[in-house]
């Protein structure tokens, strides 16, 4: 891996679902409902990763 590689478009949305599952994880400790909307994002996102395979 160079210095200067670009990031699929794919490797974006899985860094991007990795971020949402995170935040709504720590969410989950004092904000239910923003973790469960974040949740739906994410599952959301993954679907769309998934179509792309």
């Amino acid at each position: 891996m160079g210095w200067f590689s670009r990031k699929s478009e794919k490797e974006k949305l899985q860094e991007k679902y990795k971020k949402l599952v995170d935040e709504a994880y720590k969410l989950s400790h004092t904000d239910r409902k923003a973790s469960d909307l974040k949740t739906a994002e994410a599952d959301a996102l993954i679907k769309k990763i998934e179509a792309m395979d």
